[in-house]
């Protein structure tokens, strides 16, 4: 049997006014105490049919900025940044599995060296438990700008979150942007010196070898810290 958690805020709000209404009504019975004996520390499965971890930008991860090559952190050479605002899910289960569907909202916003076009986002997503990566992926979400003199808003989804069902609340979901460690190791070579190999000639008045090549600064502003697994 599978059950369904829906996570948006207008029906949240319907829902918390039925309840309200519900709390007061009252079928006049009474109700004996003593019968009544729930034990605090076991986990219930209706408190796991209603259980659907909420998600959270990690702090850091929220903004992407994209620069010009060699232009790093340089605000005249700035391509475009995005940013993410909102987040929310919606949960289903199995006798045995939870599943999620997560989504995230956000904007891109052109800076001075913006042009139409479409710019390509690196958003992760991951489900922690404790020290265990349960989940984790990292998409490359293609966001299509038109206007370069105004923000470009985007929603993206991850349809396909699966984890084992808890046995406890003790899920942790976090979605940001993450360069992935190919942009890592990209990046990183990037930043090494240019090493030329010269062959050893005998001493002559002519000029000496050209220095080495400048690296150029990388483009991406950070490398994120969500769970890669």
């Amino acid at each position: 049997m599978v059950f369904r958690t829906f996570n948006s805020r207008a029906i949240a709000g319907l829902l918390l006014t039925g309840f309200a209404v519900a709390g007061c009504q009252s079928t006049g019975k009474a109700i004996d105490s003593g019968a009544l004996k729930p034990d605090a520390t076991k986990v219930k499965a209706s408190d796991l049919r209603g259980y659907c971890p909420s998600v959270t930008l990690r702090e850091g991860t929220a903004f992407y900025n994209n620069y010009a090559k060699g232009g790093q952190d340089d605000s005249t050479k700035l391509i475009y940044q995005a940013a993410l605002s909102d987040v929310t899910r919606d949960c289903t289960r199995t006798d045995s599995t939870l599943g999620m569907k997560v989504a995230v909202a956000g904007k891109v916003v052109p800076g001075p060296l913006g042009k139409a076009g479409t710019v390509t986002l690196p958003i992760r997503v991951a489900v922690v438990q404790g020290s265990q990566v349960l989940y984790s992926k990292l998409y490359q979400y293609q966001v299509h700008v038109n206007d370069t003199s105004a923000a470009t808003q985007f929603v993206f989804n991850d349809p396909n979150v699966s984890v084992p069902l808890p046995a406890a609340s003790t899920y942790q979901v976090f979605a940001g942007f993450d360069e992935g460690p190919a942009q890592k190791a990209k990046s990183e070579a990037a930043s090494k010196p240019a090493v030329r190999k010269v062959r050893k000639k005998r001493p002559a008045p002519a000029a000496a070898a050209p220095a080495a090549a400048p690296a150029q600064a990388p483009t991406q502003t950070h490398e994120s810290d969500i769970p890669r697994g």
